[in-house]
């Protein structure tokens, strides 16, 4: 998403160098990451994300808290339990890693201002609903509504209070054609055209499939999922987001049709996968990509 005009930096703000701000949002990317395998782990099974503390799922025992510091815990351990020696999944370090490389990759892009903790909390969720898409092929209603509402929220509060564009698509049509409004008028009437294009769009995919073929070829999970990212970052977004999730799970499922010919694409690719992928790439770079492609190929 572009950034129009951006706050003070973070050294300006601090009297920190800028490095300070990167090794601080990667850290607590670590911790969130941490946490985000306990959503991964936990919400799915209906658990509670509070109570009890974590352990073991294999023997039981509980995780000492210098055993439970992020991406190191699991390296001190060699990745394995330290009571009963059995492997503890790749999934929890590679979780923490992943989120801390895009909470500094979002600081990047977005700068050190106040719609900083939208793509924070935007890119945690995407992470949350992909790796857990990728373990049970389900996209949570507790995640993929929030992400709507929260969208929507940002649509309308950040024109009001902070008179700043930090919507691409409030320079494009059709919402640049509307004039002699409030910018939140305009603003989220790009969340619902952005949820249209992204949720919509894929349900209608999934319907006409469905009808010609007699089978579900779309999730509502995916569609749900899809409204939210529409609704922030606009129907431009939302469609250069589905079209990425479609490249790469083509490119993904011509591996695996060659290599597990006894599984069908559908049962070895949850869309909701790539989809989050798309997202976090239109998040950070999908303004440039889309000037890039129209620059070079259609005009």
């Amino acid at each position: 998403m572009m950034i129009y005009l951006l706050a003070s930096s973070f050294e300006a703000a601090t009297g920190l160098p800028d490095y300070v701000a990167y090794i601080f949002l990667f850290a607590i990317g670590l911790a969130i990451g941490s946490f985000l395998n306990v959503v991964i782990h936990r919400v799915p099974n209906e658990e509670s994300i509070v109570f009890p503390n974590s352990a073991c799922p294999k023997c039981g025992a509980a995780i000492k808290a210098y055993d439970n510091i992020p991406l190191l815990g699991w390296l001190m351990l060699g990745g394995k339990c330290r009571n009963c020696k059995e492997p503890i999944s790749i999934r929890y370090p590679v979780v923490e890693l992943l989120t801390g490389i895009s909470f500094a990759l979002v600081y990047w892009r977005l700068g050190f201002t106040p719609y900083l903790p939208v793509g924070l909390v935007f890119t945690a969720a995407l992470i949350a609903l992909v790796f857990i898409d990728a373990a049970h092929m389900i996209l949570l209603n507790v995640i993929t509504y929030p992400i709507f509402i929260l969208a929507t929220l940002v649509r309308l509060l950040f024109p009001i209070f902070l008179r700043v564009n930090y919507f691409s698509d409030l320079g494009h049509w059709p919402l640049l054609q509307i004039t002699g409004y409030p910018v939140w008028v305009p603003s989220v009437l790009g969340a619902f055209l952005g949820a249209l294009a992204g949720g919509g769009s894929l349900w209608l995919i999934g319907e006409i499939w469905k009808r010609l073929r007699g089978v579900d070829a779309m999730g509502l999970g995916d569609v749900k999922m899809m409204f939210g990212v529409g609704a922030l970052l606009g129907w431009r977004l939302a469609f250069m987001t589905i079209f990425m999730g479609a490249f790469f799970g083509a490119m993904v499922g011509v591996v695996v049709l060659l290599n597990r010919k006894d599984k069908t694409f559908q049962s070895q690719l949850p869309f909701g996968i790539f989809l989050g992928l798309g997202a976090l790439i239109s998040l950070l770079f999908g303004d440039q990509l889309l000037e890039w492609y129209l620059g070079n190929f259609l005009f």
